[in-house]
């Protein structure tokens, strides 16, 4: 699909468009970009006007920053939003996604009508000991590497924001009345009681496990599809195309 950019402030966000009806947002993990999203848009949510962004610092947005934040991610979206006239929206944020997800349904109920956050974590400490070594691993690596010159400041930047928390407190969750839904793999990087305690700590929210699959490929699946339609049906009579 064609890439599409967007002015704002301080960024020029790049997104692809497809389809008619309801309007729904795409929003890609950590160092990842739109293109995840592709079949999706083309295929399971075609019913759906669907909009893939690039985050900040990711894909082929275009911004200068000294460092990202879960929260600033969370504003592009919003602005976004209102400079196209969104003023109604369901979301789809899988994993640093899910996390800009749990700021949307925090600042703005009124235009995320409903909104499923794929795997995310608010907590640092929520991640598995396992995947936290990796990604501290992966770290010093990226250091290493800038210490010999080599270009890795944005993924040094992307990077930290999987080591610290995202910023968004527990009372700040409890306030969240949005309608939510969080959907986790059988076999994620993020811990079961982190998530459950995120669906414990927003009310009314949703969870659900999905079987046979990892934090890296839930997005993919059929089953998480038919449960990302499970929560819109309420609202729309679109079933997903597989």
């Amino acid at each position: 699909m064609k890439t599409k950019y967007l002015q704002l402030d301080d960024i020029k966000i790049a997104y692809s468009e497809h389809g008619s009806g309801k309007n729904l947002l795409l929003l890609h993990g950590n160092s990842e970009n739109k293109g995840i999203f592709r079949e999706h848009q083309l295929k399971h949510f075609k019913h759906f006007h669907t909009y893939a962004l690039d985050s900040r610092g990711h894909g082929q947005s275009i911004s200068c920053d000294s460092e990202y934040s879960i929260n600033q991610f969370s504003d592009d979206v919003v602005n976004f939003c209102k400079k196209l006239g969104i003023s109604k929206a369901y979301v789809v944020g899988f994993s640093d996604g899910g996390n800009i997800c749990l700021f949307l349904a925090k600042k703005h109920p009124e235009i995320f009508e409903r909104i499923v956050a794929l795997s995310p974590n608010y907590l640092v400490s929520g991640t598995t000991d396992e995947a936290l070594r990796q990604l501290n691993r992966m770290y010093k690596i990226f250091l290493l590497l800038k210490k010999l010159r080599l270009p890795v400041k944005k993924h040094i930047m992307r990077w930290k924001l999987m080591l610290n928390d995202i910023g968004i407190t527990d009372d700040e969750l409890k306030s969240i009345r949005a309608n939510i839904c969080i959907l986790y793999a059988e076999n994620d990087m993020i811990k079961e009681d982190h998530m459950l305690k995120i669906s414990q700590l927003i009310s009314g929210c949703k969870v659900k496990k999905i079987s046979g699959c990892n934090h890296f490929n839930i997005y993919k699946k059929e089953k998480t599809v038919k449960e990302i339609f499970a929560t819109f049906a309420a609202t729309t009579a679109c079933s997903a195309d597989f």
